[in-house]
């Protein structure tokens, strides 16, 4: 069980990475105003047929060959479902992936966020061939990490160096 939502994140991501994808998008937005959280991920990995799309909130589909049940996109649709929100999946092959989840904020079954800082440093380190676009948005301010712009700065120096790592965490540390 998927109990928070950084669990989602990091699920559906991975999903992105196995798919091929060198280009993930990973948003989360509070908006207290509208009484909504959103969470978007959207990938340019090898997308899904229409088929695929049909089955793919299915809990027994799985695309991955050693796995008879694929619980990752049924679950998080289950949380968003349970938490008054919506829940969207759009595909194009050959193109890639979104998966929206919105939440209300103020539902009491409303997973916690759980350790987003460590998710996204996780994601980033150990797939330093993806580039990642990380915004987080909340009423009193946003963060937007690229690691695009991160890799053009270190000129060279991976982004899964010990240093960096440790940068990149003071830098989640003081903004999240």
């Amino acid at each position: 069980m998927l109990a928070e939502l950084s669990d989602h994140v990091m699920d559906i991501a991975m999903n992105s990475v196995r798919a091929g994808s060198k280009n993930i998008s990973i948003s989360v937005i509070a908006a207290k105003e509208q009484n909504l959280l959103t969470v978007t991920i959207s990938d340019d990995g090898t997308g899904m047929t229409a088929e695929m799309l049909k089955v793919a909130s299915d809990p027994f589909f799985s695309t991955k060959k050693k796995k008879k049940v694929g619980l990752g996109i049924s679950l998080l649709q289950g949380a968003t479902q349970m938490c008054g929100g919506e829940f969207s999946l759009e595909s194009t092959p050959g193109e890639g992936t979104t998966v929206r989840a919105t939440f209300a904020l103020d539902h009491p079954d409303l997973p916690p966020m759980g350790n987003l800082k460590e998710t996204i440093l996780l994601l980033c380190v150990s797939n330093p061939e993806v580039r990642f676009v990380f915004r987080y948005r909340l009423e009193g301010g946003e963060i937007v990490l690229d690691t695009n712009e991160i890799q053009e700065v270190l000129g060279g120096v991976p982004i899964n160096n010990p240093q960096v790592i440790g940068f990149l965490q003071r830098y989640l540390d003081e903004r999240l």
